[in-house]
């Protein structure tokens, strides 16, 4: 019959060792009640309310960390008191009011120093009151648990103490009269019954008339009142009596003032004992030095550096199944620290889900489970009359039965203990069924058939524990994807066994089946060089990164500078061309308006020459702008030379079917066999494969020419045009005029189409655009774009 899940849990907690992690907890609180309830805790398994957990731990820890003057007095133990404050009429003993007194004044100053906390909510609200409550206790008890000398007990203590005197006095008579002082075993006074007493030889019994009270069991003493000390004993006893009859009014008054605040005295309580047992996992999380578990995004379970906190010198291991795995087979020698690595997970999984931090690195991250299942190590139910194999299977059977997807289940050399052949097979289905269920596994065996088992199925993964085959030591190093060797013959070696027996079971190993050590001692040099190659590879990755960046920065750099350049020019072009073009028309009016003669002649002269060596000198700052802006290039690509080849940056080329003509920026990349380049046709820059490249001029570089005025309009025509004009952000009139151009510039260079960007907006332009061009006679058809090109903000214009 399979196990209750109940019991599955239990086995699971006394197994991985959790009560033993819970009690180290348990001994950082200052609260016996506290450390109570942090030994009977179990694992949360509501991801909410683990990550509240464990951000109530942290923030607190960070207080402790602060070095604040953390108050660290202990807190009585006044749980128990409550159901008797709620009897009508009932009396605290003096210590029982003295308990709750300490507790709220150390409570409150606790929750003073710990100060607000976003995690630690609603603290505040019972604590004035409570506080009116430890006044009502003090006024009647001292700080050391005493009842105060009160004014309405201050005349008894009086009537004591003379009595007292009195006797004392009587009784030292009979101590130094020398006849009855030898009739006394000592000259000290007795207590009996709370009265006065002497301690008489048995023989002087009679000597000394009174009561006798006691008899030692020697029989050599009697203890006897003397009759004239009898009535002082009496008035004695009364006056005691009637102390405690006022201190019990006292108290009685106390209880009932107490009573009036039981209410806020058990929230005040349960808050204080909650903040507490949060301060001693802190205090423990600090103590071990513990890393807070961040949470598993996609069921990852990742271990960094982590060491069991139970071992005196623990071996960090490292752990890791991501959200693909969920299923990791364990192999590797014994005594290699697969129970270890196994126990180490399972437990980490429930010290996260109480809200500790765990003693590993930082990277550790693991989800939350809703049960943690174990089977680990050697056991035989004598109860139940089982063979180890069969606890096992019965075990087994139970977690099979509760597991869910959510789960976390841990078997320790699953499959052994009978048959090896039969063990396997049976493991094999066990892992079948519970893989189906989707539940997060982690199991270790020494079986070869799990080993391939991992590589035919999904989500499953092999994993080994490192073994120095020289020291024939453990690593204790957990490597994912390679299985691991059993090495069970080297070890026997090594502890003893004689060599004959060790070499006549090689030669046994040898005739039952092919050795595959050297397969998986391969398979690890691989991964030892493939690990190599990605620690590498992630070097050249940042470093390639980093030179990008700088890379770009420079490439924005030299893009702004060129931006800067074009306006530049820009400007003071459209300044030359406005002052030339008003010149220029008054010299034509002027000619049309009169007969030609020689001054006007001149005039003309004079005008065109001065407009050539203004030209000159503005060709002469283009050139010196074009030499600055190619030494930022150089700079910008300094790092991604082009490669030998016949294209090279600054090479005019034709692109594409079309034949467009274009000037090489720079090599962009190599994709397969081929090179690509960046060109620059019109204000676009594009990448193009090299076979897509035709040299134009020869293949020379491009120079930089000025655009010229009207004597050069074939030149300045193929230089202004552009595929695309892009005419947002001008006003209509400018819009117009540029679109004018474009037309003339496209006619002369022999452009069959072109685009034209005028935005949406408020329609002002693609309206304005669609008026001039169904008015101009160089235009065969225009339409929108397609959606994805631009669609009404974007106009494609064929030309006639």
């Amino acid at each position: 019959m399979a196990i209750d899940k109940f019991s599955l849990t239990r086995k699971a907690l006394n197994l991985l060792e959790y009560g033993k992690i819970m009690e180290r907890a348990a001994l950082c609180a200052c609260s016996e009640e506290a450390a109570a309830i942090i030994r009977g805790e179990t694992p949360l398994d509501d991801p909410l309310s683990v990550e509240a957990r464990k951000s109530a731990i942290m923030a607190i820890r960070d207080r402790i960390d602060s070095g604040d003057g953390e108050p660290r007095s202990g807190l009585p133990s006044i749980g128990f008191l409550f159901p008797k404050l709620a009897v009508q009429g009932t009396v605290l003993e003096t210590d029982e009011a003295y308990a709750i007194g300490v507790f709220v004044e150390q409570g409150a100053a606790v929750r003073k120093w710990l100060g607000p906390q976003p995690a630690l909510p609603d603290l505040d609200a019972e604590l004035p009151q409570c506080l009116k409550a430890a006044e009502e206790i003090f006024r009647v008890i001292d700080k050391n648990g005493n009842v105060r000398d009160l004014p309405c007990l201050r005349a008894i203590k009086r009537r004591i103490q003379s009595l007292g005197e009195d006797l004392n006095t009587a009784l030292a008579r009979y101590a130094t009269d020398g006849e009855r002082g030898r009739m006394l075993q000592s000259p000290l006074p007795s207590l009996r019954d709370g009265r006065a007493v002497l301690a008489v030889k048995v023989n002087f019994r009679g000597r000394i008339p009174g009561i006798v009270h006691e008899v030692s069991s020697s029989g050599q003493t009697v203890f006897v009142e003397p009759t004239e000390l009898v009535e002082k004993n009496n008035e004695l006893l009364i006056e005691q009596r009637n102390l405690d009859a006022e201190i019990r009014r006292l108290l009685r008054e106390l209880s009932a003032a107490v009573a009036g605040y039981r209410d806020e005295l058990g929230q005040f309580h349960k808050k204080i004992v909650e903040i507490e047992c949060l301060r001693a996992k802190a205090r423990y999380s600090r103590d071990i030095k513990g890393y807070f578990a961040r949470n598993g995004e996609g069921r990852g379970f990742i271990l960094r550096q982590a060491r069991h906190p139970l071992l005196a010198k623990p071996v960090p291991i490292d752990l890791e199944m991501d959200g693909n795995i969920n299923t990791l087979i364990i192999t590797g020698p014994n005594t290699g620290g697969k129970t270890v690595a196994l126990k180490t997970a399972g437990l980490f999984a429930m010290m996260n889900q109480s809200g500790l931090a765990l003693p590993a690195r930082e990277g550790t991250a693991l989800p939350v489970f809703d049960d943690i299942y174990a089977d680990i190590g050697d056991e035989q139910s004598i109860d139940q009359s089982l063979s180890t194999f069969s606890a096992h299977i019965n075990n087994i059977a139970g977690i099979i039965a509760h597991a869910t997807e959510n789960s976390l289940v841990l078997l320790d050399e699953l499959g052994a203990g009978t048959d090896p052949g039969e063990g396997s097979a049976l493991a094999m289905a066990i892992l079948d069924h519970l893989i189906e269920k989707k539940t997060r596994l982690i199991i270790t065996t020494h079986h070869g058939v799990l080993k391939n088992y991992a590589y035919s199925r999904r989500g499953v993964e092999n994993a080994s524990v490192e073994f120095d085959a020289r020291t024939l030591s453990p690593a204790y190093r957990i490597v994912n994807g390679i299985p691991g060797e059993s090495r069970a013959l080297d070890i026997a070696g090594k502890n003893g066994l004689a060599p004959e027996i060790i070499a006549q079971a090689r030669a046994y190993l040898a005739d039952g089946r092919s050795d595959v050590s050297a397969l998986i001692s391969g398979l690890k040099e691989k991964h030892r060089e493939l690990d190599t190659a990605v620690q590498n590879a992630r070097a050249e990755a940042r470093q390639l990164r980093e030179d990008r960046r700088r890379s770009d920065l420079t490439e924005l750099r030299l893009r702004q500078k060129e931006m800067e350049l074009k306006q530049g020019g820009l400007g003071k072009l459209r300044a030359l061309l406005d002052e030339s073009r008003k010149t220029l028309e008054n010299l034509v009016r002027e000619v049309r308006e009169g007969e030609l003669n020689r001054d006007k002649t001149l005039r003309v002269k004079a005008f065109l020459d001065e407009l050539s060596r203004t030209a000159e000198a503005e060709d002469a700052a283009l050139d010196d702008e074009d030499r600055a802006l190619a030494a930022l290039t150089r700079q910008a690509h300094d790092t991604a030379e082009s490669p030998a080849g016949e294209f090279q940056p600054g090479m005019k080329v034709y692109v594409g079917e079309k034949r467009l003509g274009g000037t090489i920026v720079r090599f962009d990349k190599k994709k397969g066999q081929d090179n690509f380049w960046i060109v620059e046709t019109g204000n676009l820059r594009i990448s193009f494969s090299e076979k897509e490249l035709r040299m134009a001029d020869n293949g020379k570089k491009s120079e930089t020419k000025s655009p010229g005025i009207g004597w050069a309009a074939d030149i300045t025509a193929q230089q202004d045009f552009r595929i695309e004009l892009d005419l947002r952000g001008m006003r209509l009139e400018e819009a117009l005029a540029a679109l004018r151009r474009q037309l003339d510039a496209a006619v002369v260079s022999g452009a069959g189409e072109f685009s034209v960007v005028h935005g949406m907006g408020d329609g002002v332009l693609q309206k304005g655009v669609h008026e001039y061009l169904k008015n101009e006679a160089a235009v065969a058809d225009y339409r929108f774009s397609r959606p994805e090109l631009g669609g009404f903000g974007r106009t494609e214009v064929r030309l006639s």
